[in-house]
Parts: structure tokens; C-alpha cells; sequence
């Protein structure tokens, strides 16, 4: 539980850093993102959590 609560944290000062550092960026990929195909947005998100996975099995053996 601790792992998941230093994840969750290091997700949350990334995507802070990414709205301070450049706002007009995040915003304009929150309006390409509201006009991507749900179809695009499902494949993405899945690859990203199979890396992601594959990541962590990687590095925890």
C-alpha cells in the first residue's frame, strides 16, 4: 500500500508540474483529447497500462 501511495503522489506532482509549467500545452491537449475517438482513447490507455505493467515487472522482478 505504501508503493501505491509513493506512485500516486509521483503521478500527482508530475501532472502539477506539467499544468505550472505549461499551462496553454495542458490545455490545448485536454481539447484534443475531448475530440479523439473513444475507440483511439481505449487503445492508447491499455497500451499505456501494459507498459506500464511490464515496467514494473521489469524493475520488481
Amino acid at each position: 500500500m505504501e508503493d501505491f501511495i509513493v506512485a500516486f503522489g509521483l503521478l500527482l506532482a508530475m501532472e502539477g508540474l506539467l499544468y505550472a509549467a505549461a499551462p496553454d500545452l495542458a490545455r490545448r491537449a485536454v481539447v484534443s483529447i475531448l475530440q479523439t475517438p473513444d475507440s483511439v482513447l481505449r487503445i492508447g490507455g491499455l497500451a499505456a497500462a501494459v507498459v506500464g505493467v511490464v515496467l514494473i515487472w521489469i524493475v520488481r522482478g
